[in-house]
């Protein structure tokens, strides 16, 4: 196993968490989320976001809008539905506990 693979497809399994956790804060636009994310060392660049962002759209957890920016083309701001809301909550309910059981198998010593 390569470990380089194994590290992106770690970050690849929480990214829709995390995105989901960045929304469920306010009205955001896609860039700020990608700044958030790579801030964060996920590693995530535009090519993965957008797709992502309309993936969850098409299956209704987030909506957008259009806001007209003065210093430029109209920005489109993402915001959770309720379902992105149950999701959301369904999903911290099972990191909880994946990261309780992580922690249970790392912090044995031999």
């Amino acid at each position: 196993m390569k470990i380089e693979n194994a590290k992106v497809q770690m970050r690849k399994g929480i990214l829709e968490y995390c995105i989901l956790h960045i929304i469920s804060r306010g009205e955001v636009y896609a860039s700020e989320i990608l700044d958030e994310l790579i801030e964060a060392k996920m590693m995530v660049v535009e090519g993965t976001l957008y797709p992502l962002l309309t993936r969850l759209k098409n299956a209704g957890l987030l909506e957008y809008k259009w806001v007209e920016s003065v210093s430029g083309p109209p920005r489109k701001y993402y915001i959770l539905t309720d379902a992105g809301t149950d999701s959301l909550k369904a999903l911290e309910g099972t990191w909880q506990g994946l990261s309780a059981s992580v922690k249970t198998i790392t912090s044995k010593k031999n």
